[in-house]
């Protein structure tokens, strides 16, 4: 088991969210990347809706516009607390929440990296 806390980073947006010219999830998985965090998955969702009530699922043949987006974030604290305030900005329309997390595995091909 890893010893030091962990948080889970969760950001939910959707999926035609920009940041520049690059999908907004696309951009913060390359920020954390280029940040040292030890981990991240993005999560296509099925349906969700949020703050505004509007509905967002995949249509017709599985395509949407606007299919919701999780992205999971797992590292020490200092690590995703180092981040937020480059990834928050980023998050102009969305959900961020900060969880503590029991990281019981990292793998055996890693163990303790995280």
């Amino acid at each position: 088991m890893i010893e030091h806390p962990q948080k889970m980073l969760l950001i939910f947006i959707d999926e035609t969210d920009m940041w520049r010219e690059e999908r907004l999830y696309a951009a913060i998985v390359r920020t954390l990347e280029k940040n040292g965090v030890a981990g991240v998955t993005v999560l296509s969702g099925i349906m969700g809706y949020g703050i505004h009530r509007r509905i967002h699922h995949k249509g017709l043949f599985g395509v949407s516009d606007e299919k919701p987006i999780t992205m999971v974030v797992i590292d020490h604290e200092a690590a995703i607390r180092a981040i937020l305030p480059i990834v928050v900005p980023m998050v102009r329309e969305g959900l961020i929440t900060l969880l503590d997390t029991e990281v019981i595995s990292a793998g055996a091909a890693h163990p303790g990296t995280i």
